[in-house]
C-alpha cells in the first residue's frame, strides 16, 4: 500500500511549525515530497503554482480557516477528486461535519500517529487514482464510439439489461474515398494512413457541427446518421461542406488527393445492438440505410439525394435539387428517384 505514496506531492496547512515539522517527518520516511504553507494565502499559492497530489489542512489559520480553504480548493479543477484530510485538536463534531460538507475526505485527531496518517493517505489517493481512470475511460470512450453507442453503454451498466431495439425517422449519409485503393499503391503506408486519417476526420467534425453523429466508419469513408426536425437539411449541409473540404484538401495535396462520393436518404429505420453477448455494435439497419450506401456508390464527386430527403428538405437557401432521375439500383425492385445536391 505505502508504494502508492512514494514521490507523491503533498501540501501540509498548519500555522503551528512544529506540527508540520512532525508531520513532514511521518510523510517523508515513505518517499512522499512535502510542501508546507504556514496559511490559507500561502497553500492557494502553492496549489496554483504545483502539482499537489494531496492536501493536509488544519481547520484554524491565521486568515482563512481550514474549511473556506478546503472550499476554495474543491472549486478548482485540478483538486476536484485531490484528497483532503483535516488535521485537528478539535473534537468538535459540528465542525468537522461542516469541513465534511465542504469537501473534505476524512480528519484525523491530532496528535498524529504516523501508520494511521499514511493508511488514510494511501487509501484515500488509490480512491483518487481509480477516479481519475475511471474518467480517463470514460473520455476514451467518446473518442471510439459515437454518443448514442456511450449512453446505451452507460444505461447497461447502470441496468445491466439490453435495451429493446426501436424504430426511428432518421437521414442517413454515406461517404466514400473513390480511388484510394490506387493511390495507397504510390505510397507508403504511413503517408497513404495520414492522407486518409486527415480526410476522415474533417468528415467526423462536420458531421458533428451540423447536429449529426458517426454510427461507423465504413471502408474509405463513414456513415452518419442525422435526427430531429431539420434532419433532411441538417445533413445536406453538412455533406456539401464535406464535399466543399474535400476539394481544399485536394488543392492542398494535388495528384495525391481523395475523390468522394456521398449519398443520402431518410426513412425507418432500427437502432438496436447487433452481435452476440461477447461483442455488440449499437447501429442502424434497414433498408434506408442500404439504399443511402447504394447512393454513395453511384455518387461521383458528387452528392446523390433521394426523393425522401428532397421533400423533407424543402427550400434551402443557397441549396438545390438537380438532375432528378429514376435509376435502378441494386437490391430495390423498382427504380429509385434521385437527385444531385448542388449549391446554387
Amino acid at each position: 500500500m505505502d508504494e502508492i505514496l512514494v514521490g507523491k506531492r503533498v501540501l501540509v496547512v498548519d500555522d503551528t511549525s512544529v506540527a508540520r515539522l512532525l508531520t513532514d517527518d511521518i510523510l517523508t520516511a515513505v518517499g512522499i515530497d512535502v510542501f508546507e504553507a504556514e496559511n490559507g494565502a500561502q497553500a492557494l499559492q502553492h496549489a496554483q503554482e504545483q502539482k499537489i497530489d494531496a492536501f493536509l489542512l488544519d481547520i484554524k489559520l491565521p486568515d482563512m480557516n481550514g474549511i473556506e480553504l478546503c472550499r476554495t480548493l474543491r472549486g478548482m479543477d485540478p483538486y476536484r477528486n485531490a484528497p483532503i484530510i483535516f488535521v485537528t485538536a478539535l473534537d468538535q463534531r459540528e465542525v468537522l461535519q461542516w469541513a465534511i460538507e465542504a469537501g473534505a475526505d476524512d480528519f484525523i485527531q491530532k496528535p498524529l500517529h504516523a501508520m494511521v496518517l499514511r493508511r488514510r493517505l494511501a487509501n484515500l489517493l488509490q480512491k483518487a487514482a481509480s477516479i481519475r481512470q475511471a474518467e480517463l475511460l470514460s473520455q476514451s470512450l467518446g473518442r471510439y464510439v459515437s454518443p448514442r453507442t456511450e449512453q446505451m453503454a452507460r444505461a447497461y451498466a447502470t441496468t445491466g439489461k439490453l435495451p429493446p431495439p426501436t424504430r426511428q425517422e432518421v437521414c442517413v449519409l454515406f461517404t466514400d474515398a473513390r480511388g484510394f485503393t490506387e493511390l495507397s499503391q504510390d505510397l507508403e503506408p504511413e503517408a497513404a494512413f495520414e492522407i486518409l486519417n486527415g480526410h476522415l476526420g474533417a468528415q467526423v467534425e462536420l458531421v458533428y457541427q451540423h447536429g449529426g453523429y458517426i454510427d461507423k466508419y465504413s471502408g474509405d469513408g463513414v456513415m452518419g446518421v442525422f435526427d430531429g426536425e431539420e434532419m433532411a437539411r441538417d445533413a445536406c449541409r453538412c455533406a456539401l461542406a464535406i464535399l466543399q473540404r474535400t476539394r481544399e484538401l485536394a488543392d492542398i495535396q494535388g495528384a495525391k488527393s481523395i475523390r468522394l462520393g456521398l449519398g443520402i436518404n431518410k426513412g425507418q429505420v432500427t437502432i438496436g445492438n447487433l452481435g452476440s453477448g461477447e461483442h455488440l455494435d449499437y447501429t442502424v439497419i434497414g433498408r434506408t440505410v442500404n439504399l443511402a450506401a447504394r447512393l454513395c456508390g453511384i455518387a461521383s464527386q458528387s452528392v446523390v439525394v433521394s426523393k425522401s430527403v428532397r421533400d423533407a428538405a424543402g427550400t434551402i437557401p443557397g441549396i438545390g435539387f438537380a438532375s432528378e432521375r429514376a435509376v435502378a439500383i441494386r437490391g430495390f425492385r423498382d427504380p429509385i428517384t434521385v437527385y444531385d445536391l448542388q449549391r446554387g
